[in-house]
């Protein structure tokens, strides 16, 4: 089958390395999956051959890369607006796949569905969705892979497993909440039948295989904390073997800096020296959150190569902190965007969180060298295709890499006048005007509306889950009422343990 051709017209093209205010007004020749060319006045240079099989008139268009939203979890996206900020802890309780039943194929299907309409309609290309499916089952990741196959957006994917009990690992659990409450605060993610979770990663990687159109896999092991040394060493191993990015959680609250140094004693009480002793630091490795490293960590993490994840406005409502990000920036640590959870910060938008990326170190420095507008918009785009192991494959408009762009209208409110095309996509735009998206080279949002599913067809699958969900969240919160005195005192607890650093800002309790 040949390769369709697509021309876009005329569209104002963003380069990360040219005009970020008023980029060049340029042609995009489209050639299967990849860009070929980006340069003026293609119609005319192509007038010679076969005619393009498209041509996309793009000019009142910004022509953006594809955001990549490098931490997602698509397991939770029919809680959105289920919570209020509290924290991380206690979301756990109620927002964790382990507190609930398992889930039927049609919500599986429907909710991945969901969360990936949500992403393309607000720009992002690319995902990278650690999928937590407990208990295990086949048919689950399959419903998963097949509606992410039938939407089109790019997918980076990873199980997220563990083999430690969070009740084993947060500071307080075991000694202040009642025995027969316990087996509620934390099961180690893993699969029914005897099967290891590291196992069951290589079967699904054996069973699925590497190869597939959109799709990528990355590995995922939820936390160090909650890893044993076999578990990291493991999946170092088959990091090793396939090439595969693995990105894991680390430092993302107050709390897990106790633990650490109370469980991770042999390793100086730092997790980046337990991942070092399993052979995962690396440039291979990307840390979501990351908010509570020491000095000397983030130091070893820039030597090393490798990234941290930044989720601001998840770690906001989970009352986790604010990342050192001028630690990171003045350290060379590459700095990637995500998203997080649809329980804990509610929405899948990369504008929120690039602008809250630039705000919150602002006002966490008083230097002036801090992030602007186009730093930004490489952290949400080059930025997490390094951090999902797609360097120099995705991420931006040139020729040679694959197309996944965006096109947004230059007539809506957001993006007139057009004064800068960084800060206005950085501090103004929101999605609204979003007209067009392609990934791979295929057209899969069209005058703002999805044009791979029935948009119809979608809400009608989550209406028709959305109660027996509801039901088993009514249940969830009221376990979590009879245990919450006892988690309330353990948050408290931990603020009496000095630290040695803040990552907050204004005053917290001490």
């Amino acid at each position: 089958m040949a390769e369709t051709r697509i021309l876009v017209e005329g569209a104002l093209v963003y380069d990360h390395d040219g005009d970020c205010d008023r980029p060049a007004p340029l042609d995009i020749l489209i050639e299967g999956a990849r860009i070929a060319r980006v340069e003026p006045g293609l119609r005319a240079a192509l007038a010679a051959g076969p005619p393009p099989d498209r041509i996309v008139d793009a000019r009142r268009r910004l022509a953006v890369p594809g955001f990549v939203n490098a931490h997602y979890h698509s397991h939770d996206v029919l809680l959105k607006g289920m919570f209020d900020p509290m924290p991380l802890q206690m979301w756990f309780v109620n927002a964790l796949p382990p507190q609930y039943p398992i889930r039927s194929v049609e919500e599986v299907r429907a909710r991945t569905l969901l969360g990936a309409a949500e992403c393309l309609l607000a720009g992002i290309t690319a995902v990278q969705d650690m999928l937590t499916l407990y208990p295990f089952d086949d048919a689950l990741l399959d419903a998963v892979l097949e509606a992410y196959d039938e939407i089109g957006i790019r997918t980076v994917f990873s199980l997220q497993i563990g083999d430690k009990r969070a009740i084993d690992r947060i500071p307080y659990w075991c000694d202040l909440v009642p025995e027969e409450y316990h087996p509620y605060l934390g099961s180690p993610i893993g699969v029914a039948g005897g099967e290891s979770p590291l196992d069951t990663v290589r079967r699904q990687i054996d069973r699925v295989g590497l190869e597939r159109e959109r799709f990528s896999w990355a590995l995922g092991p939820t936390s160090a904390i909650m890893s044993s040394p076999e578990l990291l060493a493991g999946i170092a191993e088959l990091s090793e073997a396939h090439d595969l990015p693995v990105l894991t959680h680390m430092y993302e609250s107050r709390p897990e800096v106790i633990a650490t140094r109370t469980h991770l004693a042999a390793h100086s009480g730092s997790q980046i020296e337990y991942i070092r002793a399993a052979g995962l630091l690396g440039p291979r490795l990307a840390l979501a959150h990351s908010i509570w490293f020491a000095e000397n960590e983030i130091a070893a993490l820039a030597e090393a190569g490798a990234r941290v994840v930044l989720n601001p406005a998840s770690n906001m409502k989970s009352k986790s902190g604010v990342a050192p990000i001028q630690r990171y920036r003045k350290a060379g640590v590459e700095i990637a965007l995500g998203c997080d959870n649809c329980a804990c910060s509610d929405v899948q938008n990369m504008f929120q969180s690039m602008k809250l990326f630039c705000g919150l170190a602002a006002i966490s420095d008083t230097g002036l060298d801090t992030p602007d507008a186009p730093e930004a918009m490489r952290a949400a785009t080059l930025g997490g295709a390094a951090a999902v192991g797609l360097a120099g494959e995705i991420g931006a408009i040139a020729p040679g890499m694959r197309a996944d762009l965006c096109l947004y209208d230059l007539g809506r409110p957001t993006l007139l006048p057009l004064n800068s095309a960084a800060r206005q996509m950085v501090y103004t735009e929101t999605g609204a005007a979003l007209d067009t998206v392609m990934v791979e080279g295929r057209i899969v949002v069209e005058e703002g509306r999805l044009v791979t599913v029935d948009a119809d067809a979608l809400r009608d699958s989550v209406e028709a889950v959305i109660g027996g969900l509801r039901a088993d969240q009514r249940e969830v919160a009221a376990r979590f009422e009879t245990i919450r005195p006892w988690l309330l005192e353990a948050w408290e607890k931990s603020w009496e343990t000095d630290i040695g650093m803040d990552r907050y800002v204004g005053d917290a309790p001490r």
